[in-house]
């Protein structure tokens, strides 16, 4: 298998020196994207996006709870990741692994920072808040997992319908009023392969990367990055990868809210 990923990766290292990929892209270009919203019914909101090949499902759970105790008048927004056995070989049942807990940590960091979902509209009363979950499921995997989870959960919280609260308890059956969203971010991420950087890299570009940056905007400030690998990024390539995500950013926001 190890030989295996080598030859691929030579080949994706001769392509790009040509100035080619595998798929025909060029490097500024993302794969195909699909989202389909509410595919979960018993969640309060959810999304399924195809990239590519990569399968990702956002499934999101509102539950009534206590806020915590530093932010008293605002609600708890929790995201978590799980890489399923039937999305790769390399994926394992058990606890999350390292890549699933950096998964999910990228994705939330990009959302919280962008200040995405009213806290404060999840307030209740004295002790009271709804607390909001999100849970990404990676269904297959072909490389960028962080921009295709970032759109899952984005649009998963955009189409989340919340439950009432009458009489001291959560109503399920009353779920009409949708959850408060004041932003949209998105994320864009990147790899460098031989000195070049590319957009969107798939399953055999990121195995022949030495560098991958991910970078989550609302299309006016950069709210989050994330570096991966052990390569490095000089700081004009950074500037340069964070103006491409600034420009893809209105074209991935039209994926979420016109899904």
């Amino acid at each position: 298998m190890e030989a295996i990923g080598d030859i691929k990766s030579g080949y994706i290292r001769e392509l790009l020196s040509k100035g080619l990929r595998e798929d025909s892209r060029k490097v500024s270009d993302f794969r195909s994207i699909k989202v389909a919203k509410n595919v979960i019914e018993n969640a309060e909101g959810s999304a399924q996006v195809d990239l590519g090949n990569t399968r990702v499902l956002a499934g999101v759970k509102v539950i009534l709870g206590e806020p915590m105790s530093d932010t008293p008048n605002e609600g708890t927004l929790a995201m978590s990741a799980e890489l399923l056995p039937l999305a790769s070989a390399e994926y394992e049942a058990g606890p999350p692994s390292p890549n699933a807990i950096e998964l999910a940590r990228v994705v939330d960091r990009g959302i919280r920072a962008g200040k995405c979902v009213d806290m404060t509209s999840l307030f209740i009363e004295e002790g009271k808040s709804w607390n909001v979950y999100v849970d990404i499921y990676v269904l297959n995997y072909d490389g960028n997992l962080f921009d295709a989870s970032c759109l899952a959960a984005m649009s998963a919280l955009a189409c989340t319908k919340m439950p009432e609260y009458e009489n001291g308890a959560e109503v399920r059956e009353k779920r009409v009023k949708e959850l408060k969203i004041d932003n949209i971010v998105t994320s864009a991420t990147f790899a460098k392969i031989n000195g070049g950087i590319l957009l969107d890299p798939n399953g055999n570009e990121e195995n022949a990367a030495a560098a991958r940056l991910t970078v989550a905007t609302d299309g006016k400030f950069i709210r989050a990055m994330q570096k991966g690998l052990s390569g490095s990024f000089s700081a004009k390539e950074v500037e340069e990868m964070a103006d491409m995500a600034m420009k893809k950013h209105d074209e991935l926001k039209r994926r979420v809210m016109g899904a």
